[in-house]
């Protein structure tokens, strides 16, 4: 024993604890490594795929609010969206009787309620009495709820006379109310 009362042997065996703690202390103040890549790749991952679907949704009153059919469906629960292959939609208003028909190549719909349909977009009037029969783009946002449509690329709108040709266009299938953003040409041909 020395002058301090330390013998060798003890200041050893501390200095080779205080040195196997100075190399474990970073590894035990890392943190887990989170696996975000993961759970983000698995939000590019559709929740579930279908083929050839139809869907029938109502409203709160249990009346009919539209009827939906693909070729095939992927939803993505974590994005929030579901992804259509050619859509076939089928759009109620107050009178169940004339429902529209929109098809399109492709289609996206976001928390139940607004549909981006994309390429070939037709919609079509299945009453004989209204003014408007068919519309006719490439991109429209339809609202399902209150059936409001807009667009803001070239539209076609056709009736039993006429042909209206606009640059995006806003319309309401319930109150039958077209607005034509940048009007391009009408033409009319009445029947004799």
């Amino acid at each position: 024993m020395n002058q301090f009362g330390f013998n060798r042997l003890g200041v050893s065996v501390s200095a080779l604890f205080i040195l196997a703690m100075l190399m474990y202390i970073p590894t035990w103040m890392e943190e887990d490594p989170v696996l975000e890549t993961s759970e983000g790749l698995d939000a590019l991952k559709p929740a579930y795929k279908a083929k050839n679907l139809t869907t029938t949704l109502y409203n709160s009153e249990g009346q009919l609010n539209h009827k939906v059919f693909a070729s095939s469906m992927e939803h993505y629960d974590q994005l929030g969206f579901v992804s259509f292959d050619r859509p076939n939609y089928t759009l109620y208003t107050n009178d169940a009787g004339s429902p529209w028909v929109v098809t399109a190549q492709e289609g996206t719909l976001y928390n139940n309620e607004l549909i981006q349909l994309e390429n070939n977009v037709t919609i079509e009037n299945q009453s004989q009495d209204d003014f408007v029969k068919s519309i006719t783009t490439e991109y429209i946002q339809i609202n399902l709820d209150n059936k409001q449509m807009t667009s803001d690329q070239p539209v076609e709108i056709r009736g039993m006379q006429y042909v209206i040709q606009s640059n995006g266009f806003n319309a309401n299938l319930r109150t039958q109310k077209y607005e034509l953003i940048d009007h391009v040409q009408t033409t009319y041909s009445p029947s004799n």
